[in-house]
């Protein structure tokens, strides 16, 4: 029989290590959340060789007091929280106290602080878990990491990391997450020297969104702002528009409480949301902070603090996807074809704008070593006892100045209508292009003809608008059967002979507590004992269009985790399903009945997509088109 004994130290360091140290973007994030939770204003992050090599977090947080630097890097050690009970209210980031002994146990690691109080800094190193160096040092107000040679012994665990570019693109893509929930912090990242992430704190999450993302994302965005009274809930962030979604979900961003998480209620929300605006296989780009009390959320499920649990799941999913959705109804949201408008290159304008005002931020915002010697320069400018720099710093504070001369002349100027001709241009299309979808402009419309047999072209003043004629009438069906549904006007189909069904556990258990809602949409069904049921009845709308495998589809679609499914989202797979009756492309319709449809199409609050998230219209402007002519240049 084998002995049992106890493992020695290092290696309980080293399994424990495990858990929370996986890849150099966990040594990053558990880092930067730390330099956050002591209140940094300004935080840099380098990397080399993917972070294998080198990791450097540098912040001017509160630093860590000399007597206490040796017990940071114990297990379980943390200034967060004292007791169980503070997990249910706590605020910050870190509260394990694991994240700094696991990190030494498996690297070299030498961190710099200093504290406001204390005249000087302390270096101190750590070699696989052991104290090297503990020495007083001359530093800035701050703590610095760095952490050299990831798993240098730890060989088994080092051939599992991916390519240095790939592990550099996980601690990129965690960064600018990490900026987009913390615009109020100057963040800069480098990879191997060289800068590609840098914003200017100046709290503006818009800002941050268009450093990362660039121009013609941030363009399609929608903000959000949303409050939950009843459950103390707030949602806010941005959604983006159908024609930025993206082919998986890896833009679906949460934060909760600001914290950085993944979740599934959270992300099934939100497509529920999106539902009948996006094509199938298409996922949103959204950036979302949910906001709710500490003991209605659990952080304490992985040591990496990736994942929450709610307390009530039911109530999050509903009021996230509700948000979303009430967001998405009633915008504009054709898809215009056109590119180099007025309305663009008022934006590039302004940008460029922007560009310069946030370089003069970011001159204003230097890294903490970098904010100790401008400090020092200016004192010799005062004292005569210090001694004068050489004249290349002078240069340096003189360019700076000059920066910040031009930056406070475009400022004024920014004020001034420079772009007011543009601006105006850009006012009146937005008031064409809705008045386009009014009842009121019908009688301006002019059918040009059929295309292809099936798009119809639609002269409006100074645009051609393009629709689907059967995205078109899949979403006025839609329409009517939901008004239908929700009006309780549904009547049932009996089957002869009946649908069979033998049910797992799991499907019997989600079908006797969603009973009564496929009683509302118009099934009828029975039980025949032990898990086997007949499905005697369906809605008169599925009647012929394989009603089996749809009322499976239904049954699968349900979930523990978000609760009951509302009668809508029953009814809306209902409708969804109907639309396959209607008219279809390559089918010639006259110009009366292209008329009608249109007419109804316009009246309905969403008629840019068809159930099944196709845009039913797009617009081309005039001046594109003659452009494309050379009318125009």
């Amino acid at each position: 029989m084998a002995q049992i004994r106890m493992l020695e130290q290092a290696t309980i360091d080293k399994i424990a290590a495990g858990e929370v140290v996986e890849r150099p973007v966990s040594i990053v994030k558990e880092l930067c959340e730390n330099a956050i939770d002591a209140g940094a204003g300004a935080l840099t992050v380098e990397i080399r060789d993917g972070g294998i090599g080198m990791i450097r977090v540098t912040d001017n947080g509160e630093g860590i007091e000399p007597d206490q630097i040796r017990t940071a890097f114990l297990r379980h050690a943390t200034s967060k929280i004292t007791k169980v009970d503070d997990l249910t209210t706590i605020a910050s980031f870190g509260f394990r106290g694991e994240a700094l002994s696991s990190i030494a146990a498996v690297s070299h690691v030498e961190l710099i602080t200093k504290t406001r109080e204390n005249l000087t800094g302390i270096r101190y190193r750590v070699d696989g878990g052991t104290e090297t160096l503990y020495e007083e040092i001359g530093a800035p107000e701050g703590s610095t990491f760095i952490v050299r040679d990831l798993f240098y012994n730890t060989p088994a665990r080092k051939k599992f990391l991916k390519s240095t570019q790939t592990e550099a693109g996980a601690v990129s893509d965690y960064v600018s997450r990490l900026a987009l929930s913390n615009p109020k912090i100057s963040i800069k990242f480098m990879v191997n020297g060289t800068t590609k992430l840098s914003t200017s704190g100046s709290g503006s999450q818009k800002d941050v969104i268009y450093s990362v993302f660039g121009r013609e994302i941030t363009s399609a965005l929608m903000e959000v702002d949303a409050k939950d009274d009843a459950h103390q809930m707030t949602l806010g962030g941005w959604v983006g528009k159908p024609q930025i979604a993206r082919g998986s979900r890896t833009c679906e961003i949460f934060y909760v409480n600001g914290r950085l998480i993944h979740n599934q209620i959270l992300s099934r929300a939100v497509e529920e949301g999106y539902e009948t605006f996006l094509m199938q296989h298409r996922f949103p780009f959204v950036i979302l902070s949910l906001d709710l009390p500490g003991d209605q959320v659990d952080v304490n499920v992985h040591p990496a603090k990736a994942q929450v649990r709610f307390s009530d799941g039911p109530a999050v999913f509903d009021f996230v996807k509700d948000a979303v959705r009430r967001k998405l109804t009633g915008m504009d949201l054709i898809v215009d074809s056109t590119f180099g408008s007025a309305r663009e290159e008022a934006a590039e304008r302004k940008e460029a704008q922007r560009r310069a005002l946030e370089a003069e931020k970011q001159a204003q915002v230097p890294e903490p070593f970098e904010k100790l010697r401008r400090e020092h320069h200016a004192s010799a400018e005062t004292s005569p006892y210090s001694r004068q720099y050489p004249d290349a710093d002078r240069q340096r504070l003189q360019s700076a100045e000059r920066i910040r001369q031009s930056g406070r002349i475009l400022e004024e100027v920014s004020k001034l209508p420079l772009f007011s001709q543009e601006s105006e241009s850009v006012v009146q299309g937005v008031q064409e292009e809705m008045k386009f979808l009014s009842q009121e402009s019908r009688p301006e419309h002019r059918m040009i003809g059929q295309l292809f047999d099936t798009y119809w072209i639609i002269e409006y003043r100074d645009k051609m608008y393009i629709v689907d004629q059967h995205a078109a009438h899949e979403k006025v069906m839609f329409e009517r059967l939901m008004k239908r549904y929700a009006a309780k006007e549904v009547s049932s189909q009996m089957l002869r002979p009946p649908i069979m069904l033998s049910l797992t556990l799991a499907e019997e258990e989600l079908l006797k507590s969603n009973l009564e809602y496929f009683r509302q949409t118009g099934f009828e069904i029975e039980s025949l004992g032990g898990r086997d049921y007949a499905v005697c009845a369906v809605p008169q709308d599925l009647f012929g269009l394989t009603e089996q495998e749809y009322f499976t589809e239904m049954l699968d679609s349900l979930s523990e985790d978000t609760g009951r499914q509302s009668i809508e989202n029953l009814t809306a797979r209902l409708a969804t399903m109907a639309c396959k009756a209607a008219v279809k492309g390559n089918t010639r319709l006259s110009v009366q009945e292209a008329d009608a449809l249109i007419g109804e199409l316009l009246s309905l609050d969403n008629p840019y997509n068809c159930p099944h998230g196709r845009p039913t219209i797009i617009s081309m402007s005039r001046a594109e088109i003659e452009k494309k002519f050379h009318r125009i240049v």
